[in-house]
């Protein structure tokens, strides 16, 4: 990923998506290219048509703070993305960590804490949306779907995640925004470009969004499932980030107190405890092994999972 020209892409990407008319100029004869013309942005954000050239091109890349806000003005950009815009603008300095040094995983305390909730799925993805750890609720809710050790893949490479997601294009939407805001905070990260490379080569879906460079932070949504034991469920998606592991997020998923989606997750955690009860293993959560092990697995043709995987590893890696 070349880092000189996110911001350039970024720029150009939202010029594009933004329609003419948004901003009060007369649509006149036929355009080439769709949205704004880079002069109708230079005028709108009070800069000239050659300095605004020169950020889309990656030749000017330290925009002052007015500027910046001009353009998060002129191209409609929520919060998310205007924070967006300015990481790009300014990155911070980091300390380049060697390559084979990433490894990620979530903490013990935060394993067991995973493990008092019987009745809640909950699981913890780390930066890219590898899957960390997650409790025996999660892996029920996740059952069935391939690509379970990332969530990217698991959206984009599953056919089967398009029933499992009620709203699969938003969903999918979200997925690649929320990985694209991930990206920006550390655009020379060397994993990155593997990841958005696998999924470009296999999803049209995740190349035409991962194109638009649209952001979104995580927080608090709605989401629907259609699971195939216990039926529709409409559960409250809280993400909360870890402190002491930054760029990981602890997700909760819980129903509307007296709604059927509270029934059905009552009726798929008696299924949780009558195979633990069937099997006799530990109800403990385990860790997922570390993203670059799971990559080098070989994967099943049916549903895109990893094969020759023992049962009780997999129960985490979706």
């Amino acid at each position: 990923m070349d880092s000189e020209r996110l911001l350039g892409d970024f720029l150009r990407a939202r010029r594009e998506a933004k329609a003419v008319e948004e901003v009060g100029i007369r649509r006149v004869g036929r355009r080439r290219t769709p949205g704004l013309r880079r002069e109708e942005v230079a005028m709108l954000a009070g800069v000239s048509t050659d300095y605004y050239i020169r950020l889309e091109q990656g030749r000017e890349r330290r925009p002052s703070e007015h500027v910046l806000e001009a353009l998060a003005r002129v191209l409609d950009l929520d919060a998310d993305a205007t924070e967006h815009l300015f990481e790009l603008a300014r990155p911070r300095v980091r300390r380049r960590q060697a390559a084979a040094a990433r490894h990620e995983e979530a903490s013990p305390h935060l394993v067991r804490l995973l493990h008092s909730w019987q009745a809640t799925p909950a699981f913890v993805h780390g930066r890219y949306m590898d899957i960390l750890a997650a409790n025996p609720m999660a892996d029920a809710l996740y059952a069935g779907l391939g690509h379970r050790d990332n969530l990217m893949r698991m959206t984009f490479l599953d056919p089967a995640a398009r029933e499992f997601f009620f709203d699969w294009e938003q969903t999918a939407y979200n997925k690649a925004a929320m990985l694209r805001a991930a990206a920006g905070t550390d655009p020379d990260d060397p994993f990155l470009p593997k990841l958005v490379e696998e999924l470009s080569a296999h999803s049209d879906e995740f190349r035409r969004l991962w194109a638009r460079h649209d952001v979104r932070s995580t927080g608090q949504e709605w989401k629907h499932f259609h699971h195939r034991e216990v039926g529709e469920l409409q559960l409250a998606y809280e993400s909360f980030s870890v402190n002491s592991a930054p760029g990981q997020q602890l997700v909760i998923l819980q129903a509307e107190p007296g709604s059927p989606s509270e029934h059905a997750l009552s009726l798929l955690a008696g299924l949780v405890a009558r195979d633990i009860a069937r099997s006799g293993a530990s109800v403990e959560p385990r860790t997922a092994p570390e993203p670059e092990a799971a990559l080098a697995l070989p994967r099943g043709p049916a549903t895109g999972g990893h094969i020759g995987v023992p049962s009780a590893t997999w129960r985490t890696r979706w």
